[in-house]
């Protein structure tokens, strides 16, 4: 039965075709590429209303409202898209798609590589952020938006959004970025690598067509960790036992190794490993400041996009100093920034879920003019 919760019900996604070169960062082409998209709420008369969504590491085009497929789960920021929510539907036209070298229906390691006649697989080009942005802004075009009232995502969804600020400024006005950092730490790059070891070096990997499952279960299983923050875990798993006794052995006997073996299990069957690749290395890429002497209070000078940068005081694997840099380099170059740390026990998660002060400051950022 259909769950009405958001007021966004079924939700149809749209395509974008694009059948032309484009060429990527990496200096690889993809000879064309197709892009799948929901939108939320309704454009206005004169087009200033439309807002875009950019999803994390392992998000999707299905942000909010339900699908055909699957009428028990809503999308992902389901919780902040909708009408009288953060991303308030009967105000704002919310956009949002599935990135380059995704999983859920735009162009990516699962789809047919029209040179070869066989599926991309491993040899899927490598996509960065500056890549993504750049297909946006032609998703923009092909929708008919002069401009976005606001670009926004949390985590790898906040570094694009502080991306299109940076390369089109000219077609955004406002900025959120929320749970980000202007770059990943030697200890966020070698989180992303172990999880690509465990993928790289399964078994299946090479194979054909074989999904290396157990490599991308591992990966998942590390990540979600970090996703987590410890008063979380301790208040959610504390050292409880599946049974009344220890076993003595390697099967599963806390209740936090059940769950991540649950969590692993369920990612592998429908996440594809060639696109958590490609993810994890678009996060370690993501540098915008590699292209201004290495100085982000240059590279944000020529931008005139309004932010919001938001973080969340348990989020360890974006913590709120990664946040305050973008800040700092924003007043530096004399840039209009609105900042707020927002007291949660979610971790890194804490951006999917719809605090007081979180909604209110992202209501009050949108209507600002």
């Amino acid at each position: 039965m259909l769950k009405m919760a958001g007021n966004l019900g079924i939700i149809e996604p749209s395509f974008f075709d694009y059948k032309e070169d484009f060429h990527l960062e990496s200096g690889k082409l993809l000879k064309e590429f197709k892009i799948i998209y929901e939108t939320y709420g309704s454009l206005n008369e004169n087009k200033s209303n439309a807002i875009l969504i950019c999803h994390a590491l392992s998000g999707n085009h299905h942000a909010a409202g339900y699908s055909k497929e699957d009428q028990d789960k809503a999308g992902w920021w389901n919780e902040l898209i909708g009408p009288d929510k953060a991303f308030d539907t009967n105000k704002y036209f919310v956009v949002s798609l599935n990135n380059l070298g995704g999983c859920h229906g735009s162009s990516g390691p699962g789809f047919i590589n029209p040179e070869t006649g066989e599926t991309y697989g491993k040899d899927f080009p490598l996509i960065t952020v500056k890549d993504w942005v750049k297909s946006q802004n032609l998703l923009r075009e092909y929708l008919g938006l002069d401009f976005w009232h606001a670009v926004a995502g949390g985590s790898l969804g906040g570094m694009q959004a502080l991306q299109w600020a940076i390369d089109y400024d000219e077609y955004i006005k406002k900025s959120l970025v929320i749970a980000a950092a202007p770059k990943l730490s030697a200890q966020n790059i070698a989180f992303n690598e172990v999880a690509r070891q465990a993928i790289v070096t399964d078994p299946n990997f090479d194979k054909g067509n074989f999904h290396p499952r157990r490599g991308l279960g591992l990966a998942r299983m590390l990540g979600h960790i970090t996703y987590l923050s410890e008063e979380m875990m301790k208040e959610k798993f504390g050292r409880d036992l599946k049974k009344e006794k220890y076993e003595y052995g390697f099967d599963v006997e806390f209740e936090v190794e059940s769950y991540l073996r649950y969590q692993a299990d369920a990612f592998s069957e429908k996440f594809n490993a060639h696109t958590y690749l490609l993810m994890t290395k678009a996060l370690d890429y993501f540098d915008p400041s590699r292209d201004y002497e290495n100085d982000l209070t240059k590279t944000l000078e020529k931008t005139n996009t309004d932010f919001l940068v938001l973080s969340f005081s348990s989020d360890w694997r974006f913590a709120p100093e990664r946040s305050k840099e973008i800040v700092n380099a924003l007043i530096a170059s004399k840039k209009s920034v609105s900042y707020a740390e927002i007291k949660s026990s979610q971790g890194h998660d804490g951006f999917l879920f719809p605090d007081e002060r979180y909604v209110k400051s992202i209501q009050t950022f949108l209507k600002n003019e």
